[in-house]
């Protein structure tokens, strides 16, 4: 597993942005699928966007659609996910892993996440 460190969370209001970022030191992630993933208070985790590095392509949850976009840097090193217009409900935990779907994520894969916290 490639260790990924997650930053950029923060306190916002309702309609207000982030953008998270996912850092792997020292490792390209070009030849990975990079999935976003959300956990709010008394939740099960969800994954929430999805990027095929070596193709672009990019799908996400209905909840986040044309709000969220997932994307990478030039060297796929790090995998960011700007979030528009958010929303109380997206409030939640956001982690990164190498998959796209929770059940291909060993739970020694997680890593911290970084807090979200939008207010009305």
């Amino acid at each position: 597993q490639v260790p990924l460190v997650e930053s950029g969370g923060g306190s916002v209001q309702s309609g207000g942005s982030l953008r998270l970022s996912c850092a792997a030191s020292g490792f390209s992630l070009e030849h990975y699928r990079m999935g976003w993933f959300r956990q709010a208070p008394g939740k099960e985790r969800e994954a929430i966007a999805c990027l095929r590095q070596w193709d672009g392509t990019t799908t996400y949850a209905d909840s986040v659609k044309d709000r969220f976009t997932i994307s990478t840097d030039d060297q796929k090193y790090t995998i960011y996910l700007q979030m528009n217009s958010l929303k109380p409900d997206d409030t939640a935990v956001y982690y990164c892993a190498t998959a796209c779907t929770r059940d291909r994520v060993p739970m020694s894969a997680w890593g911290r996440g970084t807090q979200v916290t939008v207010s009305s």
